[in-house]
């Protein structure tokens, strides 16, 4: 135990050089930030470069690599994080229990490996995409079906129309093909930690034409874009809180579920069209998959209408996940927001 030594009465009645009233003088302290929080934030900027960085140059060396050469060296890589992530891999083995809870661990496995092989190709699609032109990009890209994508495309620059897709299959590749289709959309997208990251893929997606808005500061520019007959994509399939989502069943369980696109549907009256892009093998081959347009409950009940077409949304998304399994992003914690009292899944 350390003693403690109490002060001399010289200590206590002679008062410090300088102070004429027997106390300290107050300690400095800095002005604005605190210079602990200013050191945090450089720490913070310098990692957020090194991450840069290094993404930068996985993205040089794979777009300069021939592709088929990429995409096996990109399988490569989500095969191993598949093996060592495993917080992810155990987050995508309880989505699945949930979806197909009729299915053996084996065959969910087997499910979720695939998913992460597809999330190797897609990355490795990403780096090479830019290279596309109006003339080439029908070699990575089809329409299954024309006359729907007629269909949608004629609502351009009258009434417009809402794009409902998901983190499915290779998701930035869509819209990246449908601006060099001749048909630029405009994209509702969740910004990324790293800054610098966010914006190389920002720039990425405008160079096709896309017009991205940030997920919870695009209500203006939505409104904007709809007034001029915009189509716009949302993906909305990922897990929302309880201040903007609504709880929709989604393979029988509530999700949280942003509510979003339900009542910007219901105040505009433009048309959903479901819409995914679907991979033919391990090919960089491609087909969007269109599916009828999502009619909307309009029961005059408003609160009631969004959670009913917000539940229909998810069955559509459930319907397409359940044909493709291997196209989700099944590491996504899809679940994570319950109704009050119910115990969490993750």
């Amino acid at each position: 135990m350390k003693a403690v030594v109490a002060p001399s009465s010289d200590e206590v009645s002679t008062p410090p050089v300088g102070d004429r009233t027997g106390t300290r003088p107050p300690a400095w302290k800095p002005e604005g930030v605190p210079v602990r929080r200013r050191k945090r934030r450089r720490s913070g900027r310098r990692a957020a470069l090194v991450q840069y960085w290094m993404f930068r140059a996985a993205v040089g060396i794979c777009s300069m690599l021939p592709l088929a050469v990429a995409m096996r060296l990109g399988e490569a890589a989500a095969w191993l994080l598949y093996l060592f992530d495993l917080p992810h891999r155990r987050v995508g083995m309880a989505n699945l229990a949930i979806a197909f809870p009729d299915r053996s661990p084996r065959a969910r496995r087997r499910i979720l490996r695939d998913s992460w092989l597809g999330i190797g190709r897609t990355a490795v699609e990403c780096c090479h995409m830019r290279g596309l032109t109006p003339e080439t990009v029908g070699r990575w890209v089809t329409v299954d079906d024309p006359a729907a994508w007629r269909h949608i495309v004629a609502t351009e620059g009258n009434s417009g129309a809402l794009i409902l897709t998901g983190h499915f299959g290779n998701w930035e590749l869509f819209a990246y093909a449908s601006g060099l289709m001749g048909h630029p959309v405009h994209i509702v997208y969740r910004p990324l930690r790293n800054p610098f990251v966010d914006r190389f893929l920002d720039q990425v997606r405008r160079s096709a034409g896309s017009v991205t808005l940030r997920k919870g500061a695009g209500g203006t520019g939505l409104a904007r874009a709809l007034r001029s007959g915009a189509l716009v994509v949302v993906a909305n399939d990922q897990n929302s809180t309880r201040r903007t989502g609504v709880f929709a069943d989604l393979f029988g369980l509530p999700a949280s579920t942003n509510s979003g696109v339900a009542r910007l549907a219901m105040r505009t009256g433009m048309p959903v069209f479901p819409a995914f892009l679907v991979r033919d093998g391990w090919r960089a081959r491609h087909r969007v998959v269109i599916g009828s347009e999502v009619v909307l409950a309009d029961t005059g009940n408003r609160e009631a209408d969004v959670i009913e077409n917000t539940a229909r949304f998810n069955r559509v998304l459930e319907q397409m996940i359940a044909r493709y399994p291997d196209h989700w992003f099944w590491v996504h914690r899809r679940w994570k927001t319950r109704p009050p009292g119910e115990a969490r899944f993750y």
